[in-house]
């Protein structure tokens, strides 16, 4: 009988890839994102162990957006306080922090795992198409 081998967190080998924002749908790109993040694209993926990539995303700035989602999408905070909802509009945000909106495009997209903040640690985010961190692979 064949035995089955698992990937242990120590033997995982972590890449980077750059993806160019500018060059899809933000929903599009999010995606692919998440699924490098989280390791889906690895032979040996195994949802319990964090087999996950860096990820670089640049041209943040010049995301593509389908739609009317510009205008009327909302991201909503609560405080825990009576009357503590905050909204905040997608184009207010895009003017002020652009990184974040694809930040919170591909946090809601990951599984809410214990782990997910140190998955999200791995993204990269830059505005513009020049950055400091290394990069072996383009997408």
């Amino acid at each position: 009988m064949k035995s089955q081998s698992m990937t242990l967190p120590a033997q995982v080998k972590r890449k980077w890839h750059q993806i160019d924002v500018s060059t899809k749908p933000m929903g599009r790109v999010a995606t692919e994102i998440a699924n490098l993040l989280r390791g889906k694209h690895k032979r040996d993926f195994a949802p319990h162990v964090d087999m996950g990539d860096y990820v670089v995303a640049i041209n943040a700035g010049n995301m593509k957006f389908t739609g009317r989602k510009i205008d009327q999408k909302f991201y909503y905070n609560h405080s825990g306080y009576l009357g503590g909802m905050r909204k905040t509009a997608m184009k207010d945000l895009i003017q002020t922090k652009p990184e974040e909106v694809l930040k919170k495009a591909v946090f809601s997209m990951i599984d809410d795992l214990k782990f997910r903040k140190k998955i999200m640690s791995r993204l990269k985010v830059v505005t513009g198409d020049k950055h400091e961190f290394k990069t072996t692979i383009n997408h």
